[in-house]
Formats: C-alpha cells, structure tokens, sequence
C-alpha cells in the first residue's frame, strides 16, 4: 500500500509539478549576460545593472493584460522599499518597445521593460514558452540576481504577490 502511494504521488508530481506560486527555489549559477531594448529603444546591457545591486528580472506573458498587470504594479507599488535596497527591477516580455512603452506609461512603472520579440532573452533564463493562437509567449517567471549570480529563481511567479515574494526572498539570501 505505501508503495502505491508513493508511485501515485511520484505519477502526480511528475504530470503536474509540486511548484507553488511564488516559492521559487533558491539556486546559484550564473546570472545570463544579454542585452535588450527598452520601451524607449535604448539597449539595456543586463550584466551592466546587476553590477548596481540586486536585480529582480521578471517576465510576463503579455504587457497590459491583466495578470501582467498585477504583477507590474506590484512590483511598482513596492518599488520604493525595493530601492532602499538597492534593488534593481527589469520587467521581460515579447512585446515590441511600442508596446512596452504604452504599457510603462499607463501604469506609471518606474523601471525599464525590455522588449524581447524574437526570445533571446527568454532563452537565456530558460523561460518556457506559451502559444495562444499564433503568438508566442513568456510564462510569467522571476528571477532575483546577486553578485552576477542567480540565487532564487520561480517559475511558478505569482501576480499581485510578486513583491512581497521578492522582499520574503531578500530577507533569505543576505
């Protein structure tokens, strides 16, 4: 009987993941060293901003929707905590800088969104993707980078929890 059920929870986990929204898990390897465009058309060298501090570099499917939204915002609303500690926020989707920008805009984000249509970045932080008819899109997932190192990643991220996840996380890893 023990052994059923350790081959049924094995099965479960297997199929659908044991992940919660915004557990993550604490890991250490290189932070990817790529470069995109911001919604202002400027690139935006990303070994460049982890060398400022802490860097939280999270990635949404689409800007404007809205669990995109909660997450921006969230992440927007705790922004001034967040820069106490020196924390540095890059927002990642496939949307155009148009997009981004309209979506910056709108809801007063304070930090750069960087436009990855074709994935590279996506790629890089091994990101899965997701298709909705013929688009392409970023599972929404975060990243705190320290030291040029990832030391928490979580591909489960959550919406309008994400800052706190990031501020429950700093706490650890200091």
């Amino acid at each position: 009987m023990k052994t059923r059920l350790l081959m049924l929870t094995a099965i479960f986990n297997a199929l659908f993941g044991t992940a919660i929204a915004g557990e993550g898990e604490k890991v250490s390897y290189d932070a990817p060293a790529v470069s995109g465009i911001n919604q202002d058309g400027a690139t935006v060298n990303f070994a460049d901003v982890y060398k400022k501090g802490p860097t939280v570099v999270f990635f949404y499917p689409k800007a404007d929707t809205p669990g995109c939204t909660k997450q921006a915002c969230a992440l927007r609303d705790a922004f001034a905590d967040l820069t106490k500690d020196g924390v540095q926020v890059l927002g990642v989707s496939f949307d155009k800088p148009e997009s981004q920008k309209a979506f910056k805009d709108k809801f007063t984000l304070p930090y750069d969104l960087i436009a990855d249509p074709e994935g590279k970045i996506v790629a890089a932080f091994k990101v899965e993707k997701m298709l909705k008819g013929i688009l392409s899109l970023a599972k929404r997932s975060c990243f705190l980078i320290k030291g040029g190192k990832v030391v928490w990643q979580d591909y489960q991220a959550s919406t309008d929890q994400q800052a706190a996840d990031i501020k429950r996380v700093l706490g650890e890893v200091k």
